[in-house]
Order: C-alpha cells, then structure tokens, then sequence
C-alpha cells in the first residue's frame, strides 16, 4: 500500500487532506486521521488501490440537475424525452450526434434516456428571498418556544400560537424559532433542541391538546424549567388526552402520509420508554442487541405490549404536527409576511430515532465539530453525526430533501445551522480528540440549486448561518443562489475593530443583534458573558477581556451616534437601556432584506438561552421569559422599539 494510493482516495472521497485553520497556517491532516476517517466512511484503507476503483466504477446517479432553461446535451443518445410533472411530454430535439432539451418549468421531472429513467430536476437560479415575497424590507423576532410563558411549566405550539399572533400584531413580518425536532421523551433533560434524535419529527412535548380545542394550562411554572419534572407533567396530559381521544379523519391522513418511518420512530420512542427502565433512556445505542435491528424490534412490539404506546407516540406526533399548523396560521392570520421561521440543526444523535431507521444515511463512526481556531484552542466535537455524501448522491439526494421539506412543512421560511456544512464539515473518529479530524467535502453544487428549488415549491425564505471560519467562497455561492447570511451586530466590525455602519451590511442577508449563543445586547454591555466565564474559571485573562469590552463599548456608541442613532456621552455598563434601543435601531436601519431581533434584546434582558461549550454549569435551553406575550410587547419600552422597527421597516 502506497501513501499515493491512500491519498487519491482520500481526494476521491472527499476528505480534504491540506487545509487552512483559522490563523491562516496551511495544516496537513495526519494519515492515520485520513485511515480513520475513510474507515468510517466504508472505505478499505488496506487496499486503497481497489477501493479507488470500486469507487470509480459505481453507478452512475439517478438524478440529473440542471438550471431553468439550461441547455442539456446528450451525445450518442438514440432518443431522449422529459415528462414534466404537470404531464406534459417533451422531446429532445436532434442536430446531429447530438440530443438537446431545454427545460423552462422548474421540478422534479421524468427524463427517459434511451431505456433508462432518472429525475431530472430543474432549478430555479435561486431562492425565493422577503423582498420576492413582500416587495419591501421586513423585521422579526426569535424566541425560543420553551421560555414563552402563556401556558404551563413551558411554552409548547400552543403559546407559540398566541405569540405568533401577538407579535404579527405588533408588525413583525417573521418569527423565527430554534429546531422543533424530536428529542428523547424518555430522556427529557436532553433537551437541547441541536441534538435531535430526528429531523424529520417534531418533538411530542411542544404538542398540546389545545390544538384539539381543549381548554390550555393556564401560565405557571418555576424561572427555569426542569425539565423532568415537567415532562412528566406534560406527557400525563398527553397520556390523558390519547385515551379521550374519539378518533379523527385527520390523524389517520397523518398516518397514512407518514407510512412506514413515521410508524418506526413511534416504536423507537416507545422502545426507548420501556427499555430506558432497565438500561437508561438515551438511544437505541443502550439496548440490547436483538431492539437494535429494526425488522425484530417491529416484530417485538406485540410480545412487549408495546402496542398502546406505539399508539400514543403517533398520536402525540400528529398533535404536536397540529400545533405548530395552527401556530403558523395565527402567524399568517396576524399579518406576518413570511410567519414562522424555521430552524434545520447541522447533524443528528448517533442514538437517536434516525440513526436506528436509517444507519445507511449517516456517518456512524464520525462526529461533526471544529477545528481549533481563536475561541476553542482545542477544538470541538459536537457529538453528532450527519449525512455521508455517498449515501445522499446514491440516493437522489432523498434525505436531504425529506428533511429540508419537513422544515419547511408548517413555516415561511428556514435556517440552516451551520450552512458551511453545505460544502464541507470538519468530522471527527470516534474516540479521537477534536484536533484530529479532517474537513469532508460536500457536493455543494448540487444542494444550492436543490435548496432554491425547495424554497420556490415551498414559497419560503432560505437563511444559511456563515458565522465561523467560512471557507473562500462559500458567501458568493450562498449570495449567488439566494441564500441569505447572517450579519450579527458584534461581529460587524472592519480589520481596525470599528463597528460598520449600518449602510455598509449586506443587502441580501439577515440583519441581527445577537444570537442564542451569545450574550444578549444588555447582558454584553454589561459584560454578563465575562461573568460567566470568571464563574466557571473558563482559559483567558478576564481583566484583558474588561478591558477590551470597555473599548468595544465605545467603538459601539461611537459608531452608532455617527449613524444618528444615538445621542450623549457613552452610557456606564450599568445602564444599558439607551445602548439597547441604539442597537435594534442600528439594525433597522441596515438595507438588509430581513431584521431578526432576539425577544431578549426586545425585552432588554440580559442572559443568553445557550453557553456553548458547557451543559450542567449554565441553565442551557431552560429560561422562561419574564411573563406572558401580550403582557411583554405591550411594556413601554417594548412598545418605543417596536414603534421604531415599524417605521424604518413599514409593512
């Protein structure tokens, strides 16, 4: 075996062997590391050689995918015609050797190519963006569906409903929400919603019996959620409202249109019920070896009685289904433009439903994360896995696809996390350490095309998060079909650290003041983030960082009374109202396409619902908002932003 040979496979596959880290330093990743990796992946790292040929020689894909009105050539082809979904035929017209079609209608078309089938589909040059839609610049908010406070322990579709309908009553135009996927029921402290067991499911606790018109909890519940508890509470509810249930032609339509995988993650969930009992909830990865096969656990429902509860887990999928329709409906009904956002997290838990049904589709062995750059030295793993690009070209791109759609199901609009994923991502061998992973290269010219074809069939608006180390590129590709960024107001800054003006964003992208994962505007000014950092003895010289912070404070509101945005001498760190109003009229004011504010900079607050990097120390994904949504936007301050987003961005 030959280094030239491993490597040549390496190139085939996809693993990117020379990089540049975040410094700018050319690295080489190791070739143990590309072993290991191409291992993962099913490649024959012993007789590299033989495994380059095999993957020369495989079947050619079934899909063909091409832009409106581009001109396909066929060379050598006896005939070629293209059924279109409406049922129309075309014909290739002949000139010579040569056969040409010429598509204008965008789809997922039938291409007859002498005796072979294959789709043909034809994409628009990119996705349908606020402006297509609305013919004017729009702003939205984000929260996250656990904080909102308006019924029970923690906000489920059903409050997400009523703050649909209370915020496109205050002229937001959006609202864009984290990954409603399934998580574990069993396990309800994992609650992260970026760890999804599937994307292709909801998470059965954000359902309610409300959307059945039952009467909702009333508000209730402790600052933070534990989540234990209250998930006992809220799947008794459930439990209680399957056994009412008298039945409905819509739930069996559910059933129905979800077939075989909808059925299967219902028995994941409730195999995981039973047997978390006596091996611990948490993934098919704890069960003994005969509920690992996905043909004997089918067969091992009857003998465990696990009937009723497949029953109730579906009928738990369909009502939480119900729920987040109704939520987008009151959006829309309320006067939102675009309404709900919604969001596509990067990867998958190697134990959840998904990775059981479907192990063919991932990259079991692998786990996405990081490469060490200026704020994680050592890099990070993130503990997920996602797609193997050989599984999803072979299969027509259909998971992806089926994913993307489920997202798209019941909002206006999507977030992909992590939108760099879509040309590569940085993976990682089990067991090993994050800094010994390789970046895997993605067949991005094929997704971009597929996503603005998504985005037009759907009517929706497409946001990829750029943040991080992007690749060269990577923007103008997104750009140059639709897909708009990320521009977050600490992070818009030119090489000498002065803030950017609000003229000088992107047009096409989204403009922000802060994220879920970094320190709301009142709680950086403040240094909050900081405190944490003093708090959990984090690497770093926290009086630099004070330092710093009182600098950038400046910078800010420098720039901001420049912008006509703010007036008077700097406010202290103790009072961050006045620099909170700077910042979402800073935003606002940007020629950005869509404006997302976070409802924690609405509100002024000061701690932020994620802190990366840590899971027991910092009360992640639990914080509930102070009250109700009515009883939020209609708070003075509230209600002075509110009226300032309404007139720089009018509906």
């Amino acid at each position: 075996m030959s280094d030239s040979e491993l490597l040549a496979l390496a190139d085939a596959v996809g693993v990117l062997v020379d990089w540049t880290d975040f410094d700018g330093r050319e690295r080489r990743v190791e070739l143990d590391t590309v072993r290991a990796v191409l291992s993962a992946l099913g490649h024959d790292v012993a007789a590299p050689g033989e495994a380059l040929a095999a993957l020369r020689n495989r079947p050619s894909p079934d899909m063909l995918i091409v832009g409106v009105d581009a001109p396909i050539t066929f060379t050598g082809a006896a005939r070629a015609h293209v059924t279109l979904e409406d049922g129309r035929r075309l014909d290739a017209m002949r000139d010579g050797d040569e056969l040409t079609l010429n598509i204008s209608q965008p789809g997922y078309h039938t291409l007859e190519l002498d005796d072979r089938l294959m789709t043909l589909a034809v994409c628009p040059p990119r996705c349908v963006t606020p402006r297509d839609l609305l013919g004017r610049d729009a702003w939205g908010l984000t929260a996250q569906i656990y904080g909102l406070r308006d019924h029970g322990a923690f906000g489920d579709f059903a409050s997400l409903a009523v703050f649909a309908r209370a915020a496109g009553q205050a002229g937001a135009d959006a609202l864009a929400i984290s990954p409603t996927n399934a998580l574990f029921p069993a396990a309800p402290e994992r609650c992260s919603p970026y760890s999804p067991s599937s994307r292709d499911h909801l998470n059965i606790l954000y359902g309610d019996p409300a959307a059945l018109g039952v009467a909702p909890l009333p508000p209730g519940g402790p600052e933070l959620i534990a989540w234990s508890d209250a998930a006992r509470a809220k799947a008794a509810r459930l439990n209680a409202a399957y056994h009412a249930f008298a039945g409905d032609r819509r739930f069996e339509d559910f059933i129905a249109a979800g077939g075989a995988e909808l059925r299967r993650h219902a028995i994941f969930e409730a195999l995981d019920e039973r047997l978390g009992h006596i091996f611990g909830a948490g993934g098919w990865r704890r069960w003994p070896t005969e509920y690992r096969d996905v043909a004997l656990a089918e067969t091992a429902v009857g003998r465990l009685g696990l009937g009723d509860r497949v029953g109730f887990f579906l009928f738990a999928q369909w009502l939480a289904d119900l729920g987040l329709e109704q939520a987008q409906a009151e959006a829309k009904s309320a006067g939102m433009g675009i309404g709900l956002i919604a969001d596509l997290a990067v990867g998958l838990d190697p134990g959840g439903s998904h990775a059981w049904r479907r192990p063919n589709e991932l990259m079991l062995g692998l786990t996405l994360g990081a490469p060490p750059d200026a704020f994680q030295a050592a890099g990070q793993g993130w503990g997920l896995t996602s797609f193997a690009p050989d599984a999803l070209l072979s299969a027509n791109y259909r998971p992806f696809l089926e994913t993307l759609r489920a997202a798209l199901r019941h909002a206006g609009g999507v977030r992909i996390d992590h939108a760099l994923g879509l040309g590569r991502l940085w993976v990682i061998p089990d067991g090993a350490s994050a800094d010994q992973g390789a970046y895997l290269r993605y067949p991005i010219e094929d997704l971009l095309p597929l996503i603005a074809l998504e985005s037009h069939r759907a009517g929706a608006v497409v946001i990829g998060e750029d943040l991080g180390v992007v690749p060269p590129g990577l923007r103008a590709d997104l750009d140059e079909h639709g897909l708009l960024g990320m521009r977050v107001l600490p992070f818009e800054r030119d090489e000498a650290g002065a803030f950017t003006p609000p003229q000088g964003w992107d047009r096409r992208a989204v403009a922000m003041t802060s994220t879920h994962d970094l320190p709301p505007t009142a709680g950086w000014w403040r240094g909050r983030d900081i405190d944490w950092r003093a708090h959990l003895g984090a690497p770093g010289d926290r009086d630099d960082e004070r330092e710093q912070r009182s600098e950038d404070r400046a910078a800010f509101w420098k720039m901001a009374s420049q912008a006509g945005l703010a007036d008077g001498v700097t406010p202290a760190p103790e009072a961050p109202d006045p620099v909170v109003d700077a910042a979402l009229a800073v935003v606002g004011q940007t020629p950005c396409e869509l404006a997302l504010i976070p409802i924690e900079d609405l509100l002024g607050l000061e701690e932020q619902p994620n802190l990366p990097g840590v899971v027991d120390v910092h009360p992640n994904w639990r914080r509930r908002l102070p009250t109700t949504s009515q009883a939020l936007l209609s708070a003075p301050d509230v209600g002075r932003r509110l009226a300032r987003l309404n007139a720089q961005r009018p509906r």
